[in-house]
Protein backbone atom coordinates (compact mmCIF):
# COMPACT_ATOMS: atom_id res chain seq x y z
CA UNK A 1 0.00 0.00 0.00
CA UNK A 2 1.44 3.37 -1.05
CA UNK A 3 2.61 6.21 1.79
CA UNK A 4 -0.49 8.48 1.81
CA UNK A 5 1.64 11.97 1.73
CA UNK A 6 -1.42 13.88 2.03
CA UNK A 7 -1.39 12.91 5.77
CA UNK A 8 -0.58 15.42 8.43
CA UNK A 9 3.13 14.23 9.81
CA UNK A 10 2.90 15.38 13.47
CA UNK A 11 6.14 15.40 15.32
CA UNK A 12 7.54 12.12 16.77
CA UNK A 13 7.40 12.80 19.99
CA UNK A 14 4.90 15.16 21.69
CA UNK A 15 3.51 16.01 24.88
CA UNK A 16 0.15 17.11 26.40
CA UNK A 17 -0.14 21.16 26.89
CA UNK A 18 -0.96 20.67 30.74
CA UNK A 19 2.68 20.20 31.28
CA UNK A 20 3.15 24.06 30.31
CA UNK A 21 -0.66 25.25 32.32
CA UNK A 22 -0.14 27.11 35.81
CA UNK A 23 0.28 24.77 38.52
CA UNK A 24 -3.00 25.75 39.62
CA UNK A 25 -4.56 25.30 36.02
CA UNK A 26 -3.27 21.32 35.30
CA UNK A 27 -6.29 19.21 35.58
CA UNK A 28 -6.93 15.61 36.96
CA UNK A 29 -5.19 13.05 35.13
CA UNK A 30 -8.12 10.58 34.02
CA UNK A 31 -6.30 7.25 34.71
CA UNK A 32 -9.47 5.42 36.29
CA UNK A 33 -7.70 5.76 39.30
CA UNK A 34 -10.02 7.67 41.85
CA UNK A 35 -13.00 6.71 42.92
CA UNK A 36 -14.38 3.26 41.34
CA UNK A 37 -17.12 3.51 38.80
CA UNK A 38 -20.20 1.56 38.34
CA UNK A 39 -19.10 -1.22 35.94
CA UNK A 40 -22.64 -0.92 33.69
CA UNK A 41 -22.30 2.72 33.17
CA UNK A 42 -22.35 3.96 29.95
CA UNK A 43 -20.35 6.48 28.99
CA UNK A 44 -22.30 10.00 27.68
CA UNK A 45 -23.06 9.53 23.99
CA UNK A 46 -23.44 12.11 21.04
CA UNK A 47 -24.04 11.25 17.08
CA UNK A 48 -24.93 12.83 14.23
CA UNK A 49 -25.88 11.52 11.01
CA UNK A 50 -25.32 13.54 7.29
CA UNK A 51 -23.00 15.41 8.58
CA UNK A 52 -20.38 15.33 5.60
CA UNK A 53 -22.03 16.67 2.06
CA UNK A 54 -19.25 14.90 0.30
CA UNK A 55 -20.39 11.54 0.84
CA UNK A 56 -23.54 9.64 0.43
CA UNK A 57 -23.87 8.47 3.89
CA UNK A 58 -22.09 9.30 7.32
CA UNK A 59 -21.84 9.67 10.93
CA UNK A 60 -20.00 10.81 13.69
CA UNK A 61 -19.80 9.79 17.23
CA UNK A 62 -18.32 10.87 20.25
CA UNK A 63 -18.34 9.19 23.36
CA UNK A 64 -17.74 11.20 26.73
CA UNK A 65 -14.02 10.65 27.76
CA UNK A 66 -12.76 11.87 24.30
CA UNK A 67 -13.30 9.07 21.34
CA UNK A 68 -14.13 10.59 18.31
CA UNK A 69 -14.72 8.60 15.03
CA UNK A 70 -16.00 10.42 11.89
CA UNK A 71 -17.38 7.66 9.22
CA UNK A 72 -18.65 7.93 5.11
CA UNK A 73 -20.21 5.53 3.26
CA UNK A 74 -20.27 5.43 -0.50
CA UNK A 75 -21.97 2.81 -2.90
CA UNK A 76 -23.44 0.85 -4.31
CA UNK A 77 -21.03 1.02 -7.50
CA UNK A 78 -20.12 -0.77 -9.97
CA UNK A 79 -17.57 -3.84 -8.88
CA UNK A 80 -13.91 -3.32 -10.62
CA UNK A 81 -14.41 -7.44 -11.05
CA UNK A 82 -17.11 -7.44 -13.72
CA UNK A 83 -17.25 -11.82 -12.54
CA UNK A 84 -17.96 -10.93 -9.11
CA UNK A 85 -21.30 -12.78 -8.43
CA UNK A 86 -22.30 -11.04 -4.85
CA UNK A 87 -22.36 -7.61 -3.45
CA UNK A 88 -18.85 -6.79 -1.66
CA UNK A 89 -18.31 -4.55 1.60
CA UNK A 90 -14.85 -2.55 1.48
CA UNK A 91 -14.04 -1.48 4.73
CA UNK A 92 -11.10 1.23 5.57
CA UNK A 93 -9.84 2.42 8.99
CA UNK A 94 -7.65 4.99 9.96
CA UNK A 95 -5.86 6.43 12.53
CA UNK A 96 -5.26 10.43 12.74
CA UNK A 97 -1.94 11.17 13.91
CA UNK A 98 -2.86 13.37 16.37
CA UNK A 99 -5.56 10.20 17.76
CA UNK A 100 -3.80 9.09 21.06
CA UNK A 101 -2.30 11.18 24.05
CA UNK A 102 0.67 8.80 24.53
CA UNK A 103 3.32 6.90 22.35
CA UNK A 104 2.04 6.36 19.03
CA UNK A 105 4.03 4.37 16.16
CA UNK A 106 5.57 6.11 13.24
CA UNK A 107 2.54 7.49 10.77
CA UNK A 108 2.79 5.08 7.79
CA UNK A 109 4.95 2.81 9.53
CA UNK A 110 4.57 -1.15 8.93
CA UNK A 111 3.19 -1.31 12.66
CA UNK A 112 0.02 1.04 12.24
CA UNK A 113 -0.67 -0.01 8.76
CA UNK A 114 -0.86 -3.22 10.60
CA UNK A 115 -3.22 -2.50 13.57
CA UNK A 116 -5.29 -0.26 11.17
CA UNK A 117 -5.71 -3.12 8.48
CA UNK A 118 -6.85 -5.38 11.71
CA UNK A 119 -9.46 -2.58 12.67
CA UNK A 120 -10.95 -2.67 9.37
CA UNK A 121 -11.31 -6.81 8.76
CA UNK A 122 -12.87 -6.42 12.21
CA UNK A 123 -15.09 -3.83 11.37
CA UNK A 124 -15.98 -5.90 8.10
CA UNK A 125 -16.43 -8.38 9.82
CA UNK A 126 -19.14 -6.59 12.46
CA UNK A 127 -21.27 -4.70 9.45
CA UNK A 128 -21.25 -7.03 6.46
CA UNK A 129 -24.03 -10.00 8.59
CA UNK A 130 -26.44 -6.16 8.46
CA UNK A 131 -26.20 -5.16 5.28
CA UNK A 132 -28.23 -7.12 2.48
CA UNK A 133 -25.64 -7.77 -0.09
CA UNK A 134 -27.83 -10.05 -1.72
CA UNK A 135 -29.68 -6.75 -3.29
CA UNK A 136 -26.54 -5.77 -4.67
CA UNK A 137 -25.27 -7.49 -6.71
CA UNK A 138 -21.69 -7.04 -8.80
CA UNK A 139 -22.02 -3.59 -7.09
CA UNK A 140 -19.12 -2.56 -3.90
CA UNK A 141 -20.00 -0.65 -0.65
CA UNK A 142 -17.11 1.54 0.55
CA UNK A 143 -17.04 2.97 4.57
CA UNK A 144 -14.15 4.61 5.45
CA UNK A 145 -13.84 5.18 9.43
CA UNK A 146 -11.36 7.94 10.65
CA UNK A 147 -10.32 8.29 14.84
CA UNK A 148 -9.88 11.57 15.39
CA UNK A 149 -9.75 11.12 18.95
CA UNK A 150 -8.65 7.69 21.00
CA UNK A 151 -10.26 7.97 24.21
CA UNK A 152 -11.28 4.11 24.53
CA UNK A 153 -13.51 2.14 22.81
CA UNK A 154 -12.17 3.16 19.44
CA UNK A 155 -13.72 0.12 17.64
CA UNK A 156 -17.02 -0.27 19.24
CA UNK A 157 -17.27 3.65 18.55
CA UNK A 158 -16.39 2.79 15.05
CA UNK A 159 -18.99 -0.33 14.62
CA UNK A 160 -21.67 2.58 15.29
CA UNK A 161 -20.53 4.68 13.28
CA UNK A 162 -19.79 3.02 10.00
CA UNK A 163 -23.43 1.36 10.62
CA UNK A 164 -25.37 4.84 10.89
CA UNK A 165 -23.44 5.62 7.95
CA UNK A 166 -24.20 3.28 5.78
CA UNK A 167 -27.82 3.56 6.85
CA UNK A 168 -27.74 7.49 6.04
CA UNK A 169 -26.11 6.27 2.94
CA UNK A 170 -30.03 4.34 1.92
CA UNK A 171 -28.08 0.87 2.12
CA UNK A 172 -30.52 -1.99 2.44
CA UNK A 173 -29.63 -3.58 5.53
CA UNK A 174 -31.14 -5.58 8.53
CA UNK A 175 -30.49 -3.64 11.09
CA UNK A 176 -28.16 -1.23 12.49
CA UNK A 177 -25.11 -2.69 13.78
CA UNK A 178 -24.33 -1.44 17.52
CA UNK A 179 -20.93 -1.77 19.01
CA UNK A 180 -20.16 -2.02 22.73
CA UNK A 181 -16.56 -2.56 24.15
CA UNK A 182 -15.80 -3.84 27.62
CA UNK A 183 -12.85 -4.42 29.61
CA UNK A 184 -11.80 -6.51 32.63
CA UNK A 185 -9.60 -4.90 35.30
CA UNK A 186 -6.32 -6.26 36.75
CA UNK A 187 -6.59 -8.74 39.73
CA UNK A 188 -7.92 -12.28 40.01
CA UNK A 189 -11.65 -11.14 40.56
CA UNK A 190 -11.07 -7.93 38.52
CA UNK A 191 -14.73 -6.55 37.12
CA UNK A 192 -15.66 -6.13 33.32
CA UNK A 193 -16.25 -2.06 32.77
CA UNK A 194 -18.44 -1.07 29.94
CA UNK A 195 -17.21 1.35 27.69
CA UNK A 196 -13.74 1.19 29.22
CA UNK A 197 -11.64 4.41 28.61
CA UNK A 198 -8.11 4.59 27.11
CA UNK A 199 -6.58 4.30 30.19
CA UNK A 200 -8.83 1.51 31.61
CA UNK A 201 -8.01 -0.05 28.51
CA UNK A 202 -4.08 -0.31 28.65
CA UNK A 203 -4.19 -1.85 32.25
CA UNK A 204 -6.90 -4.31 31.47
CA UNK A 205 -6.29 -7.90 31.51
CA UNK A 206 -8.26 -8.84 29.20
CA UNK A 207 -10.60 -6.63 25.94
CA UNK A 208 -14.08 -7.59 24.44
CA UNK A 209 -15.84 -5.78 21.59
CA UNK A 210 -19.45 -6.77 20.93
CA UNK A 211 -21.63 -5.74 17.87
CA UNK A 212 -25.30 -6.43 17.69
CA UNK A 213 -28.28 -6.74 15.77
CA UNK A 214 -30.92 -5.45 18.10
CA UNK A 215 -33.99 -5.70 16.31
CA UNK A 216 -32.98 -9.08 15.51
CA UNK A 217 -31.26 -10.13 18.51
CA UNK A 218 -28.48 -11.32 16.69
CA UNK A 219 -24.94 -10.96 17.59
CA UNK A 220 -22.65 -10.07 14.16
CA UNK A 221 -19.25 -9.88 15.70
CA UNK A 222 -17.51 -10.71 19.15
CA UNK A 223 -13.84 -10.21 19.33
CA UNK A 224 -11.82 -10.79 22.37
CA UNK A 225 -8.04 -11.06 23.65
CA UNK A 226 -6.29 -11.46 26.91
CA UNK A 227 -6.73 -13.15 30.19
CA UNK A 228 -10.49 -12.81 31.37
CA UNK A 229 -10.80 -15.87 33.27
CA UNK A 230 -12.94 -18.68 33.31
CA UNK A 231 -15.93 -19.29 30.40
CA UNK A 232 -18.44 -18.21 32.71
CA UNK A 233 -16.39 -15.03 33.17
CA UNK A 234 -16.62 -14.49 29.36
CA UNK A 235 -20.07 -15.13 29.08
CA UNK A 236 -20.85 -12.64 31.83
CA UNK A 237 -19.34 -10.02 30.27
CA UNK A 238 -21.06 -11.28 26.73
CA UNK A 239 -23.95 -10.77 28.29
CA UNK A 240 -23.37 -7.10 29.42
CA UNK A 241 -21.78 -6.20 26.22
CA UNK A 242 -25.35 -7.09 24.58
CA UNK A 243 -27.26 -5.11 27.41
CA UNK A 244 -24.77 -2.47 26.52
CA UNK A 245 -25.48 -2.50 23.04
CA UNK A 246 -29.66 -2.49 23.63
CA UNK A 247 -29.00 0.36 25.79
CA UNK A 248 -27.29 2.45 22.92
CA UNK A 249 -29.35 1.18 19.87
CA UNK A 250 -32.27 4.15 20.25
CA UNK A 251 -29.79 6.91 20.22
CA UNK A 252 -28.55 5.85 16.72
CA UNK A 253 -31.83 5.38 15.53
CA UNK A 254 -32.99 8.74 16.87
CA UNK A 255 -29.68 10.20 15.00
CA UNK A 256 -31.12 8.53 11.77
CA UNK A 257 -34.35 10.14 12.09
CA UNK A 258 -33.41 13.69 12.61
CA UNK A 259 -31.08 13.07 9.78
CA UNK A 260 -34.05 12.59 7.61
CA UNK A 261 -36.08 15.15 8.72
CA UNK A 262 -33.43 17.81 8.30
CA UNK A 263 -33.15 16.33 4.79
CA UNK A 264 -36.66 16.62 4.48
CA UNK A 265 -36.27 20.34 5.43
CA UNK A 266 -33.95 20.89 2.91
CA UNK A 267 -35.42 19.65 0.32
CA UNK A 268 -38.50 21.33 0.78
CA UNK A 269 -36.73 24.35 1.39
CA UNK A 270 -35.04 24.30 -2.02
CA UNK A 271 -38.42 23.21 -3.91
CA UNK A 272 -40.55 26.27 -2.28
CA UNK A 273 -37.48 28.59 -3.73
CA UNK A 274 -37.46 27.62 -7.18
CA UNK A 275 -39.89 29.85 -9.11
CA UNK A 276 -43.42 28.45 -10.63
CA UNK A 277 -43.34 28.53 -14.46
CA UNK A 278 -45.67 30.81 -15.71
Amino acid sequence: MPLDHRRLRGPEESRPPALWAAAGEVPEERDGAGAPRDPCALRPLFVRAGLLSQAEGSAYVELGGGTKVLCAAWGPREAADPGAGGGRLLCEFRRAPFAGSGARARPGSAAEREAEREAALALREALEPAVRLGRYPRARLAVSALLLQDGGSALAAAISASAVALADAGVEMYDVAVGCALCRAPGPAGPWLLQPAEAEERRAAARLTVALLPALNQVSAVLGDGEGGSPDTWAQAVRLGLDGCHRIYPLLRQSLLRAARRRDATTAAATAAVPEPR
